[in-house]
């Protein structure tokens, strides 16, 4: 009888013992003894690490916890601040695991060329500048060749631009057995400068024109045709591989360097939805030829007004609006940026007194007092004093 009963409760021990194991490995053998993670707890440990991985097409997924998940990632690429600090430009949903990862990686290396290339951007900045193209265009130098003048691709491409002989010749540039200008700095940013306008009067959207600078414009027209749509991200699945990264690379770029997106960032639609009243405002300039060579631009942000600014560099305020429309309106918007713009001698004051013109204007926005302009004379008047 003793025996009957211990073998009773050891069958019970063993059955309560298994049991146990049995809910511990959430009711799945494993052979090889490993732990078995649950599903629950692997997209815990993806949230904590706010990644989502996209194919390289980056098209995004249609579940909303994903689309949050990238959110919670870089919120300050994915929505627009309402800070001073943001331009309000948003980067497309679209990129944004892509110029993640991107910016990952590339970061470090990217920041220190940001201080050794200073002398190439500034040049860049100015040759852009003059034909009137936007000075970020400069960092496509960046992903062509990481500013190298012997730079050399597979393909026979040539230079901090990437210039193959025939194109380059087109442009302007010498390439011969004994020259080869694809490697001057200054003139084969020239004929950067020359060949990208061309591509944007024909493409007229920025995004197009990179696609159109890596992979030649019969591929963008060809993807084109395909999607049936001239939006990059929907086009983006018919161009080459290298061609549509080009593209989110150079986007990745522009935000490691300036911090934040800009119009070469864009498609066409996303510009006129979200600049194109800024652009609108700017392009109200009545200025003369003669006027616009002798004038000088800076990007300027902060809360600056435009009668402390006139009154310091002893503008009158309807010149210095003409010159520069809806300064005030535009810069009291979440973009808080503006290409102000000011004849020569006139900005040589407002630099020499920015701080003190900021100080002064944000003096102003406190009190809500006007500033009194009327005894400040005309420009026109203050020349004939001279």
């Amino acid at each position: 009888m003793m025996m009957k009963k211990q073998l009773i409760i050891g069958l019970i021990l063993s059955i309560s013992l298994y049991s146990t194991a049995f809910a511990n490995n959430g009711g799945k053998k494993n052979p090889k003894g490993k732990a078995t993670v649950s599903k629950k707890t692997a997209a815990t440990k993806s949230a904590k690490k706010g990644i989502t991985v996209l194919s390289d097409t980056v098209v995004a997924s249609a579940k909303s916890g994903d689309t949050q998940s990238i959110k919670n990632s870089i919120p300050d690429l994915f929505e627009a601040s309402s800070s001073g600090s943001s331009n309000g430009i948003r980067l497309n949903p679209r990129a944004v695991s892509f110029v993640e990862d991107y910016m990952d990686e590339n970061s470090k290396d990217l920041l220190k060329m940001k201080d050794w290339g200073r002398p190439y951007f500034n040049m860049m900045d100015a040759v852009f500048t003059s034909h009137g193209l936007p000075a970020e265009l400069k960092y496509l130098a960046v992903i062509e060749s990481e500013l190298k003048n012997s730079a050399k691709s597979w393909a026979g491409a040539v230079g901090p631009w990437q210039f193959m002989p025939g194109t380059a010749r087109t442009l302007g540039l010498k390439v011969n057995n004994k020259v080869d200008e694809r490697t001057n700095f200054v003139k084969s940013t020239r004929a950067a400068a020359v060949y990208l306008k061309d591509l944007y009067k024909e493409f007229g959207d920025w995004l197009l024109v990179i696609a159109a600078y890596n992979g030649g414009p019969g591929n963008v027209y060809s993807a084109i045709r395909k999607s049936g749509s001239r939006n990059f991200w929907v086009m983006q699945g018919y161009l080459p591989n290298e061609t549509r990264n080009h593209v989110k690379k150079f986007i990745g770029t522009h935000y490691i360097f300036e911090g934040q997106g800009g119009i070469t960032t864009l498609t066409k639609a996303e510009t006129a939805e979200q600049i194109s009243a800024v652009s609108q405002f700017l392009s109200n300039r009545n200025l003369s030829s003669t006027e616009l060579e002798s004038s000088r631009t800076i990007k300027v942000s902060g809360k600056y007004h435009s009668q402390v600014i006139s009154k310091n560099v002893l503008m009158d305020i309807n010149e210095f609006n003409r010159y520069n429309p809806n300064f005030d309106k535009v810069m009291a918007t979440a973009e808080n940026s503006y290409e102000l713009k000011l004849p020569a001698e006139k900005m040589e004051l407002f630099v020499t007194n920015k701080y003190q013109i900021l100080n002064e204007s944000v003096q102003l926005l406190l009190s809500g007092v006007t500033v009194v302009t009327e005894n400040v004379p005309p420009a026109k008047e203050l020349n004939r004093r001279k």
